[in-house]
C-alpha cells in the first residue's frame, strides 16, 4: 500500500468500465475531488496495469471497477485483486447500473470490496465513498505499521538480553534501533571498568572521543533515573557522528547511582512522537539489560574469587602418588558453578575427590565451600568414602534442603594400593593402569541432598603405577551430543595422553577445555611416583 497520507490531490484512482461515457463520467466526478485518474476498459488491462505497478513501487490508491465487464465480472478481479497479498491493501468500490439487488451488493462484498455503488448516483455520494474507503485503507496500513513497529521492538527487546557483554550489547541496541528509525544509530553501554562501548555503524574513536562522550552522557543524566531526551549540538558532539549538526540523546538507567545507557541518533533527521516514543521503550530495555550484565559480572566476579580462595591452585605433595589438580571456569559468557577437588592426607590413606554442586551463580559457589570444608571436618574421624557421602547427604538437607550436588571420593592406600571408591551421582572415574589404556570403574550412587540409600562402596585394587583421573562434566558435556559419546570421547583421550599426571591434565583441558560452558575441575593420581612427606589440604 503506498506510505502517503491518502489527501485527495495526492491519490491515483482506476476507473475500470468497458463503456467509454462511463469511465469518462466517472473520472470527472473524481478529478474535481481532486484525484489522478487512470481509466481502463477491460480486466485484463487492469491486471496487467497494477502488476507494472507494484513492480514499480506505485500501486494505486483505491480502485472502482464496473461489475459488468466483458472479459471477467468485476466480482471475480476483485476476488484475484484482494487475493494478490501486494496488491490486497488497495480498497476497491464496485459500481453498477444493471447489478442492482441486495443480492449483487452482498457479492460484491464477500469478493472483498469495501463499498458498492448503484448507478445513477449524485456525484457527492462518488467522491464521499471514496474518500471513505480511502480513509479506512489508511487507518488500516498505519495500524498495520505500528503493529510492526512494536513487533520489531519486542523482538529487538528479546535480542538485547542475549548479548553477553557490554560491546555486544551496544551493538545489538544500535541494531535495534535501526529498525525503528531506519537511520543511523549509535548505542552505547558503559562497561563494570567504567569504559564507554559504542556499537552501530558509527562508532566514535576510542582514543579520541570515547572518553569526553563518557563525561557527556554522565552530565546529562546527573541526578535522574529514567528516560530523558535531549539535544547534543555541536561542538558537543563529533561532527563524525551524524554530521555537524550533532545529534539526539535518547538516555535511560534505572537507578541514579547507574551509569547510563544512550540510544544516539542524526538530530537533523525528523522522528515522530510514535518513533520518540518506541525509541525511549527500546532504552528502558536497553537501561535493563545492561543492569543485568553488571549484575551478572559482579557476581559471577565474586563466585570466582570465592571458589578460587577456597581451591588451592596447587597440588598437594601426598605420600606415595603424584596428584595434578585443575580448575578452569566457564567462559565469561556462562556463569560460575560448584565444581571443586578435594585431596587430604588421613590415618587411612590418601583421600581424593571431586565434586559439582547443582546450579550456578554465587549460591552454588557458597554451597561449594561448605561442602567442602564440611568434608574436611568429616575426615578427622571418618574415611570410608561411603560413610561420608552419607554424612554430607545429611548435611545438605539439614542445612541446604534446596540444593544437591554430585561427588565421587576415593580412599586409597598407597602402600597396598587398595582402593575403596564412592560415587554419588557424578561421572565414574577413570581407571589409567600403568601398562596403559583406560577405563571406566563401575561404582553408582544417588546425588547429595536427595536423602536417598547410598550403597556401600565400590573396592578395588592398583597396581604400583597405577592411576585414577577424576573430572566434572563441564570437561566434556556439549550441547547436541550425547553423554555417552563424550566420555569414550574423553576414555579415548586419557588412554592416549601422557601418563605423568601433569601432562595428562594438561592435554585433557588442550583437547576439550576450549571456551567451555561450564566449570571444570580435574584430578589425576598416579600411585608409586612420590612418597615424601604430605602437605593436607
Amino acid at each position: 500500500m503506498n506510505k502517503r497520507m491518502f489527501r485527495s490531490w495526492d491519490t491515483t484512482v482506476l476507473v475500470v468500465d468497458d463503456v467509454e461515457a462511463n469511465r469518462c463520467a466517472m473520472g470527472a466526478v473524481l478529478s474535481r475531488a481532486g484525484h489522478r485518474v487512470v481509466p481502463l476498459a477491460s480486466a485484463s488491462a487492469t491486471l496487467v496495469e497494477l502488476d507494472a505497478r507494484l513492480r514499480a513501487g506505485a500501486l494505486p490508491d483505491a480502485a472502482v471497477l464496473d461489475v459488468g465487464l466483458p472479459d471477467m465480472d468485476g466480482f471475480e478481479l476483485c476476488r484475484r485483486l484482494k487475493a494478490h497479498p501486494g496488491i490486497a491493501p488497495m480498497p476497491v468500490v464496485h459500481f453498477s447500473a444493471a447489478a442492482v439487488t441486495p443480492h449483487d451488493r452482498s457479492r460484491g462484498l464477500d469478493a472483498g470490496a469495501e463499498a458498492y455503488l448503484t448507478v445513477p448516483v449524485e456525484p457527492e455520494e462518488i467522491q464521499a465513498v471514496v474518500r471513505a474507503v480511502l480513509r479506512g485503507a489508511k487507518l488500516r496500513h498505519e495500524s498495520a505499521a505500528r503493529a510492526g513497529r512494536l513487533s520489531r521492538l519486542a523482538e529487538a527487546t528479546a535480542t538485547l538480553y542475549e548479548a553477553s557483554c557490554p560491546q555486544e550489547l551496544a551493538d545489538a541496541a544500535a541494531a535495534a534501533a535501526m529498525l525503528l528509525t531506519s537511520g543511523p544509530v549509535t548505542g552505547f553501554v558503559f562497561g563494570t571498568d567504567a569504559l564507554l562501548h559504542a556499537g552501530g555503524a558509527a562508532r566514535p574513536d576510542q582514543a579520541a572521543e570515547t572518553p569526553a562522550l563518557a563525561v557527556l552522557l554522565r552530565r546529562a543524566m546527573a541526578g535522574r533515573s529514567g528516560v530523558r531526551s535531549v539535544l547534543a549540538p555541536a561542538p558537543l558532539w563529533p561532527p563524525q557522528l551524524f554530521g555537524p549538526e550533532g545529534a539526539r540523546l535518547v538516555l535511560a538507567r534505572c537507578h541514579a547511582d547507574q551509569p547510563p545507557v544512550c540510544l544516539a541518533v542524526p538530530a537533523r533527521l525528523p522522528y515522530g512522537q510514535e518513533t520518540e516514543t518506541l525509541l525511549s521503550r527500546l532504552a528502558q530495555s536497553l537501561a535493563v539489560a545492561a543492569e543485568s550484565l553488571r549484575t551478572h559480572a559482579e557476581e559471577r566476579h565474586i563466585a570466582l574469587t570465592l571458589q578460587r580462595s577456597f581451591l588451592p591452585q596447587r597440588a598437594p605433595r601426598l605420600p606415595g602418588a603424584d596428584i595434578a589438580l585443575r580448575y578452569v571456569p566457564a567462559s565469561s559468557r556462562a556463569e560460575i558453578g560448584g565444581d571443586f577437588y578435594t585431596a587430604l592426607s588421613t590415618p587411612a590413606g590418601l583421600l581424593v575427590g571431586v565434586g559439582d554442586v547443582v546450579g550456578h551463580s554465587l549460591d552454588a559457589a557458597t554451597v561449594m565451600v561448605e561442602l567442602r570444608h564440611a568434608l574436611r571436618a568429616y575426615a578427622t574421624d571418618q574415611h570410608e568414602p561411603a560413610a561420608l557421602v552419607r554424612l554430607l547427604d545429611r548435611m545438605l538437607q539439614l542445612y541446604h534442603p534446596e540444593a544437591t550436588a554430585t561427588l565421587c571420593l576415593a580412599l586409597i592406600d598407597p602402600a597396598t594400593g587398595a582402593a575403596r571408591i564412592a560415587n554419588a551421582g557424578h561421572l565414574p572415574p577413570l581407571l589409567l593402569p600403568g601398562s596403559g589404556g583406560a577405563s571406566y570403574i563401575e561404582t553408582r550412587g544417588p546425588l547429595l541432598g536427595l536423602g536417598l540409600r547410598h550403597p556401600p562402596s565400590t573396592r578395588l585394587q592398583l597396581g604400583p603405577s597405577d592411576g585414577l583421573l577424576m573430572v566434572t562434566d563441564g570437561l566434556i558435556e556439549r550441547r547436541g551430543t550425547d553423554l555417552e559419546v563424550s566420555l569414550e570421547h574423553l576414555r579415548r583421550a586419557a588412554a592416549e595422553a601422557p601418563s605423568a599426571t601433569e601432562a595428562l591434565c594438561d592435554t585433557l583441558l588442550e583437547r576439550f577445555g576450549d571456551d567451555p560452558e561450564d566449570d571444570v575441575a580435574l584430578l589425576a593420581l598416579r600411585l608409586g611416583a612420590d612418597r615424601s612427606a604430605a602437605v593436607p589440604m
